[in-house]
């Protein structure tokens, strides 16, 4: 949904990898080719943020937003900008903030959850995971289910409603 003012035009570049600091430290920081010139450089000042994880979209064998978060929430941290990010998991996304015996029945797998290292890097740069309550309960999922520091909201739908009423920047992953 656009609104008004330019912060989820300027949110949307910095999760397609679109913005940074300064020209001299993105193209450092991020590792880009020597010689990037940022023509547009950003930095929030403050950023709430809630991303709709409901589809896991992989870019080889890894989700795609596993990236963008990253780059967000490090971003947002470096700047020390007020705020939250919120990422809501449910649907398809959801089996991902499983811990590992819950991961290894749902997936029919005996790896362990091989996105629980992400999750947590999140977490400890004070991003808020959050699992939908009705995908947990149609999926037969309890919290001891859930990697430690996962919130089961009451769903997806109601939560991504109250966020962006609440003023949230809404990010479709």
């Amino acid at each position: 949904m656009f609104r008004s003012n330019l912060l989820p035009i300027m949110l949307a570049l910095c999760i397609a990898g679109a913005c940074g600091t300064a020209p001299a430290q993105t193209a450092n920081a991020a590792g880009s080719q020597p010689g990037l010139h940022i023509d547009v450089p950003t930095r929030l000042t403050k950023a709430n943020v809630v991303v709709d994880m409901g589809h896991a979209v992989f870019g080889g064998d890894m989700p795609f937003a596993l990236g963008d978060i990253q780059l967000l929430a490090t971003d947002l941290r470096q700047w020390q900008a007020n705020g939250q990010v919120i990422i809501i998991f449910h649907g398809d996304a959801a089996y991902m903030v499983l811990n590992d015996s819950a991961y290894d029945a749902n997936r029919h797998v005996t790896t362990g959850n091989r996105f629980k290292s992400a999750l947590n890097k999140w977490m400890a740069l004070g991003v808020q995971i959050e699992l939908c309550g009705a995908t947990a309960e149609a999926n037969h999922w309890t919290n001891a289910d859930l990697l430690p520091g996962v919130k089961v909201n009451l769903n997806a739908m109601v939560r991504l409603t109250q966020l962006e009423q609440d003023g949230y920047t809404l990010i479709y992953q």
